[in-house]
């Protein structure tokens, strides 16, 4: 795994938010690569919650600037940049004042869904991958944690296909028990009619809920890896229905080799 560049796409890491088991794997599989020397990048939202004098988040003037088109709206796209400590691993954070300045992640203060979060996810999206190409830094792999981050694999797909710079980069999502009550807003499909992903290939999240975005995730992924132990039955099986190649639930202590032989033998 030496010299490969893996880019880490998450909706939450830690120590910029909770802990919970999207936020620790989402640094844990990092530090692995990093550790035995891969290149890697992470990416994730820049939510208002997070304390940016504490976490020294500072802003990218020469990667922010650009617009970004969300429902043929026009969405600036705002770049910060952190280190985490004792890693020597940088977290690129992708900032709207529109979508994520408010001072939470996912719900308002009475626990309901934001009824913008499909729009945050495709932003989300659209701003890690215009990000990249800007750093012209290919990534091997990119490796999706977290549902705020599921539609960049389909993104990427139809999207952007064609862009070279991304020809050869196999995607890996991680799919967890933790998700989102309800759904999304219904109008999620025509929202990505509007950039040409065709309601064919998005007809899995007519009914925009956790299961069915995940589905659409794993079908659009390369491989996939089990990030929950006890993962919900029906995501278990389409996982396993799904001909994908895919890393089964492993402990902190044994999960370290497994992942880099997965990656090696399945993906790269």
């Amino acid at each position: 795994m030496e010299e490969k560049r893996i880019l880490y796409v998450s909706s939450e890491v830690v120590p910029y938010l909770a802990e919970n088991e999207v936020s620790l794997q989402s640094y844990e599989f990092p530090k692995m690569i990093n550790d035995i020397g891969g290149q890697i990048r992470i990416f994730m939202p820049r939510y208002g919650n997070i304390n940016e004098r504490r976490h020294q988040l500072h802003e990218v003037i020469r990667l922010s600037g650009m617009n970004l088109v969300v429902n043929d709206m026009d969405m600036p796209l705002i770049i910060k940049v952190a280190s985490i400590p004792k890693e020597r691993i940088q977290v690129y954070f992708i900032d709207n004042d529109e979508y994520f300045k408010r001072k939470a992640t996912f719900t308002d203060e009475e626990g309901v869904l934001y009824p913008d979060n499909d729009e945050r996810a495709i932003f989300f999206a659209k701003g890690v991958v215009e990000t990249v190409k800007k750093l012209n830094w290919v990534p091997d792999v990119i490796h999706v944690h977290g549902w705020m981050a599921s539609l960049l694999p389909v993104y990427l797909k139809h999207y952007y296909k064609n862009e070279g710079i991304f020809a050869d980069t196999k995607i890996i999502t991680s799919v967890y028990n933790l998700g989102f009550e309800g759904e999304l807003n219904k109008e999620l499909v025509g929202k990505m009619s509007f950039d040409n992903i065709s309601k064919d290939i998005t007809k899995e999240i007519q009914s925009p809920n956790y299961e069915n975005l995940m589905k659409l995730t794993i079908d659009h992924s390369d491989g996939v890896v089990v990030g929950s132990d006890g993962l919900n039955p029906t995501l278990t099986k389409y996982i396993e229905t799904s001909g994908k190649p895919f890393l089964p639930f492993a402990t902190k202590d044994k999960v370290s080799e497994l992942y880099t032989e997965f990656i090696k033998k399945h993906i790269l």
